[in-house]
């Protein structure tokens, strides 16, 4: 069982603020070695920041943050990060290759060229992607999938210990979805960590061992029949809650624009637990 394994991830009273603001406060949970963690929230909830907190790009105001019982920063390049597409930008020049190799650098330091070990390591995570065929290509070239593809491929040639994913399933096909589970299901089997956020509900439900829910702070976290409850979705997404007659739960909430659906209004009905 996931719950009685050792605590890869512990997150321990951490506080984030942008000025006078407070973005989280007191998040405080712990992630099972080998854990598929969905991170679920409403619109400024924080889930991205939590996220920018773990790999280290952002300071917090308290608390710890532990991986492998040390404080972050102890690990060289043992934690990958996917940010949302719209963060990226897709004009800058480099091609598929390029974006993959960057997840050998971390090893290998900026300035040092890659070895056969390396230059063998984003091959295979190319391959694993089924995008050998675009190496060439330039990123700014590719469809919303494809891009998803490459961020994912430089993750496996990085070889982590814990992936974050910042919402990978907004804007992409159902084949670069699968995908990603596919990729989810290869990490797992090599006991890497990975905390996903997504405004799927339904994913959440079905698709993960355990569920955060987050709204500033953790309003509930553990197994997904027990946080993704009617009182509990309440709780974090207040009036954006609805419940039909059939009992589904409908969230309902405009989404930050992507490249792909740029004016897009974000809605899940989905059958959950109650």
């Amino acid at each position: 069982m996931l719950t009685q394994t050792p605590h890869r991830l512990e997150i321990e009273n951490i506080s984030i603020a942008y000025g006078e603001k407070t973005i989280l406060k007191n998040v405080s949970f712990q992630v099972p070695h080998g854990g598929r963690v969905a991170v679920v929230g409403p619109n400024g909830a924080g889930k991205s920041t939590l996220f920018k907190a773990l790999v280290g790009l952002l300071p917090f105001t308290g608390g710890q943050i532990l991986i492998h019982g040390l404080p972050l920063g102890h690990h060289q390049d043992c934690v990958a990060y996917i940010p949302q597409r719209e963060e990226v930008d897709w004009r800058f020049p480099v091609t598929v290759r390029d974006v993959v190799a960057m997840g050998r650098y971390g090893k290998q330091g900026w300035f040092r060229r890659l070895a056969r070990a390396d230059r063998e390591a984003v091959d295979r995570s190319l391959a694993e992607m089924q995008i050998s065929n675009l190496a060439g290509a330039s990123i700014s070239d590719l469809s919303g999938g494809q891009q998803q593809r490459v961020f994912l491929a430089r993750a496996l040639a990085q070889d982590p210990h814990i992936l974050l994913m910042d919402e990978p399933f907004t804007g992409v096909d159902l084949t670069t979805q699968e995908a990603t589970f596919n990729l989810l299901d290869t990490l797992r089997a090599r006991e890497v960590t990975a905390i996903i956020s997504t405004h799927d509900l339904n994913l959440a439900a079905t698709r993960f061992d355990l569920v955060l829910l987050l709204n500033k702070g953790v309003v509930s976290y553990g197994e997904p029949q027990e946080v993704l409850k009617q009182e509990n979705l309440k709780r974090a997404f207040g009036s954006s809650l609805l419940v039909t007659e059939n009992g589904a739960l409908l969230v309902d909430e405009c989404c930050p624009p992507d490249a792909d659906h740029p004016h897009e209004h974000h809605t899940e009905a989905e059958e959950l637990y109650d």
